[in-house]
């Protein structure tokens, strides 16, 4: 991080006002100072919307884009090469300063602190940042908080999965002012969206933020910035709240001793990561059996009356998917996976690997049901 001073020698305008706002007084439009904190592609879509939005000639608002905060340089891809953040990528294509990118490890760390009070911020916005902001960062400016659910439910770490999980026909975005206690802050404005029944998290979670979010964010923020959105802001019903905690690997595990449509639901919710494991077993012609983990990536619930003939362990093929049988007389369909090590590949051309062989169901401690 660099000094307070040079933090301030750095400035970058983005916008320019419109002939209206140009014939008013200077300190009328004068820039707001605004900081950015995100860090996933989905928070790299708002910075960009926000960025084009504020370059516009004929913006309704004036921002001065004064710093980003973003999550450190993490290890990706099999060279474990650290890369920057996607909202960081984002921020040096466009030429952002370097010294400008903030990517402490916590977000109460004194120094990062030092630095972004020394900017004087007016407005402080979070996308999907993945960082608790402590009391002292909440002190120095307004914060506003784009959160992928209609608030107060679904608050915490993974609204979009945990609802995809739940099997919810309706989600939305809401934005809201943050305040210490987790996405509790009184709603600005929020946005509906109906989920479709096949929709798998990462394009939910592109839909939230870089449509829904950001168009949401772009349209109050002249409230926001003008304080008039403290008057409309709606406090949240705590007793009505929900919370979705972070997923863990340990939860990827599936058990077809539940029903299609659940299996289903977990599958699309955790897409991306952690994704889906099941083990099944193939079964030769003399019997040999050999154990297998596969990693489901597409799937659906067979809608015709699957009466396949299966012992209730076998697992069939038809059409384009692998036919799982499930609780309650179920079946999964099964429409992409991957092995370990492997690319993903189609139901059909993993079934055609078998060469005859047979598949059989296996839950997920590993004891055939």
């Amino acid at each position: 991080m660099m000094a307070p001073h040079s933090t301030l020698a750095l400035r970058r305008f983005l916008c320019s006002g419109n002939g209206a706002a140009s014939a008013l007084d200077a300190a009328a439009v004068r820039k707001k100072n605004l900081v950015f904190l995100g860090s996933p592609q989905v928070s790299a879509s708002v910075l960009h919307k926000l960025l084009a939005a504020s370059e516009d000639p004929d913006s309704i608002f004036q921002v001065m884009l004064q710093a980003i905060v973003t999550q450190p340089p993490a290890a990706r891809d099999r060279g474990r090469k650290l890369m920057p953040s996607a909202v960081a990528q984002l921020a040096l294509e466009r030429g952002f300063p370097r010294e400008l990118i903030f990517t402490p490890e916590r977000a109460a760390e004194v120094a990062f602190l030092s630095n972004l009070s020394a900017l004087n911020p007016e407005l402080c916005i979070t996308a999907a940042y993945g960082n608790i902001l402590p009391q002292k960062f909440l002190d120095i400016p307004s914060c506003v908080n784009i959160h992928p659910s209609l608030l107060p439910q679904y608050r915490g770490a993974a609204p979009v999965q945990r609802a995809l999980q739940d099997g919810v026909t309706e989600t939305g975005v809401s934005l809201a002012y943050t305040v210490r206690a987790l996405d509790a802050g009184p709603v600005i404005a929020y946005e509906k969206v109906k989920v479709d029944e096949c929709i798998k998290a990462t394009e939910l979670l592109a839909i939230l933020f870089n449509s829904a979010g950001a168009e949401l964010l772009l349209h109050e923020l002249p409230s926001i910035l003008n304080g008039s959105a403290k008057l409309k802001a709606r406090p949240q019903d705590d007793s009505k709240a929900t919370f979705a905690p972070k997923l863990t690997s340990e939860e990827s595990w599936l058990s077809f001793d539940e029903e299609a449509k659940r299996i289903h639901n977990k599958v699309r919710a955790f897409a991306g990561w952690p994704g889906t494991r099941a083990r099944v077993e193939v079964v030769n012609n003399v019997g040999y059996h050999n154990e297998l983990e596969i990693k489901i990536i597409t799937s659906g619930v067979c809608s015709n009356a699957c009466n396949k003939a299966s012992d209730g362990n076998e697992i069939l093929f038809s059409g384009s998917a692998l036919l799982i049988p499930c609780a309650g007389e179920s079946w999964l369909e099964v429409l992409e996976l991957q092995l370990p090590g492997k690319k993903v590949m189609t139901a059909r051309d993993f079934w055609n690997g078998l060469r005859g062989q047979k598949l059989r169901k296996i839950n997920w401690k590993g004891v055939t049901q």
